[in-house]
């Protein structure tokens, strides 16, 4: 069984057993698992403060510029063409900064025999790189099962929307919320995003 059946299957689980998540179908969940590497972080990195549909387009256009992203093909860009691609002038930096650090030991593939928390570690020690760019690196390219980045803004929203509230919840009420869904936070994270969507005719 893949990855991504997996988190479809505790999707379906919490929906039977959560209310919030009754009229959510675990069929529409656009899950995705990219694998490890240095190409699928520096997408995590486009992606930040800006929309999925954003990030994807940036970072199509820089395969579409230098092939497969690795160290050596981002190292050498000028300015401009980091520009064309997407990056802000800080993003061009830690991506540079990242593929650097790829370069002097750091090695993104072996991420994968680390625990989760080990993992957030090892990536927010690089500049640039949050707990929520290192929680969605879990996600996204790990395929883990048990997190709910609560940094993210369209979490925040959706679970307000998803249960009607009058306020955005913090990021601590968040996270308390979400311990109630362990060990499949994952999966829940899916399902709010996809309320989020839906709510916006996105989905």
């Amino acid at each position: 069984m893949n990855t991504a059946t997996r988190i479809r299957r505790d999707a379906t689980d919490l929906i039977k057993r959560d209310e919030r998540f009754k009229t959510l179908d675990p069929d529409d969940l656009q899950i995705e698992v990219w694998g490890p590497g240095f190409g699928p972080l520096v997408h995590l990195i486009l992606g930040q403060q800006v929309s999925i549909e954003a990030a994807d387009a940036m970072y199509a256009t820089l395969q579409a510029t230098v092939g497969e992203v690795t160290p050596a093909s981002i190292l050498p860009l000028d300015d401009e063409t980091m520009r064309r691609c997407g990056f802000t002038r800080m993003k061009a930096e830690y991506a540079k900064g990242l593929a650097h650090a790829e370069l002097n030991g750091l090695s993104l593939d072996r991420l994968s025999e680390q625990a989760d928390e080990e993992v957030v570690e090892i990536l927010m020690a690089v500049r640039g790189i949050g707990r929520w760019t290192a929680e969605c690196y879990l996600i996204f390219c790990l395929g883990r099962r048990d997190v709910f980045p609560v940094g993210d803004l369209a979490l925040r929203v959706g679970y307000q929307e998803l249960v009607g509230a009058a306020e955005r919840p913090s990021e601590p009420e968040l996270a308390q919320v979400a311990t109630q869904w362990a060990p499949h936070r994952t999966a829940a994270a899916y399902l709010v995003w996809q309320g989020y969507l839906e709510h916006r005719g996105r989905a």
